[in-house]
């Protein structure tokens, strides 16, 4: 019953006016603290804090300037491998979408691999117009182009089969926002599957440029981007009402003639540092000490070649998550199991001579 609704019960009473206001007044009081209690709906945005890190307009024009580069396509074989890995897991999922989404998605790293008895139609969403205009999608495929920032996502609820995201959703600063503005445009039992860089991404730079600054300037500074960790990915999709989720880490390491191929690598495929404390320049005389720093640490012959090199460790965090819906798969409630963990050991005789065990006390616990 509403506090209106109240109200209006309580003129229809006959009491005195004194006793009237004394129970409006407490009645109003009573549905003040019925509306406080009640429950409200989990969000990530009410868990997680917004966090302003990165420079999204820097962001942009990185990325615009990197994708007018000529001998762009020189430097983009990290997000081509993971593009790949990332629609290999989508062919995975044994089902037909038929609204699928993929954001920031550069030149369609993911897209490019989606077959029409698995998407039957892809809208690519990138803040870039030339990566848009040069993206690729698979044979078959229906798709659009849509220019869209990550942080400003605008889709109907509940209009989208699928959501990927391939090395893009790491410069976004409103991340709780992102995963429930997902969560509101997927369909009931649509999949949100992703990947990020993790914070163990180019360990060997950050490194080698702490301690050849720490050494030269007598302190530190943030020329690398801080980098999502595992355990906030997966609080983020709890927080935001996922279900089925998975959240699991690959390593790839690439070697490189020195550190200088590496920043240059990084730099042209337009992920350099966006954050909004970092330095303007980087001394000549840190990078070369840096530079000495990295091969005194790391360098070593290369693998199946004979000439030295230096490695390069990207670190991929891949989450999948699905909006709740009936049909999906329930917990069966606590106490139902009729095999105990702690007899694992004794696996090959259950497997033998099944049978309905027992529960202990301890395992009610």
């Amino acid at each position: 019953m509403s506090q209106t609704q109240l109200l209006n019960c309580l003129s229809r009473l006959h009491i005195s006016r004194n006793e009237s206001k004394y129970l409006r007044n407490h009645v109003q009081i009573l549905v003040r603290n019925y509306s406080s209690k009640s429950p409200k709906q989990k969000t990530a945005s009410s868990v997680y804090r917004t966090m302003n890190i990165f420079d999204r307009k820097a962001k942009a024009l990185q990325r615009e300037r990197t994708a007018r580069a000529e001998d762009y396509h020189l430097s983009e074989y990290i997000k081509e491998e993971v593009g790949w890995r990332t629609a290999d897991r989508v062919l995975d999922i044994k089902r037909v979408f038929k609204n699928a989404v993929e954001l920031g998605a550069s030149r369609g790293y993911v897209s490019r691999h989606f077959l029409p008895d698995s998407v039957e139609k892809v809208t690519l969403c990138d803040t870039s117009q030339t990566h848009l205009n040069k993206a690729i999608v698979g044979d078959g495929v229906k798709f659009e182009k849509i220019v869209m920032d990550e942080e400003n996502i605008d889709f109907p609820d509940n209009s989208v089969d699928l959501l990927v995201s391939s090395l893009a959703l790491h410069w976004v600063n409103d991340l709780p926002g992102v995963f429930d503005k997902i969560m509101k445009c997927l369909k009931p039992d649509g999949a949100f599957l992703a990947c990020v860089f993790g914070g163990d991404t180019l360990m060997e730079l950050r490194q080698a440029l702490q301690l050849a600054e720490s050494e030269r300037c007598g302190g530190i500074s943030n020329h690398i981007s801080p980098f999502t960790r595992v355990r906030d990915i997966g609080g983020l999709l709890t927080a935001s009402g996922f279900t089925l989720q998975t959240v699991d880490v690959d390593s790839i390491v690439v070697w490189y003639p020195s550190m200088w191929e590496v920043m240059r690598d990084v730099r042209a495929l337009g992920e350099g540092n966006a954050a909004l404390s970092r330095p303007l320049r980087l001394n000549k005389d840190v990078q070369f000490a840096a530079s000495s720093i990295y091969n005194e640490m790391y360098a070593k012959e290369m693998p199946d070649r004979k000439i030295m090199g230096v490695p390069a460790t990207y670190q991929i965090i891949n989450f999948l998550g699905w909006k709740p819906d009936p049909s999906q798969p329930q917990p069966k409630e606590r106490g139902t199991g009729q095999v105990s963990l702690k007899d694992l050991h004794k696996i090959d005789d259950i497997v033998r001579d099944p049978k309905v065990v027992k529960l202990r006390e301890d395992d009610m616990k």
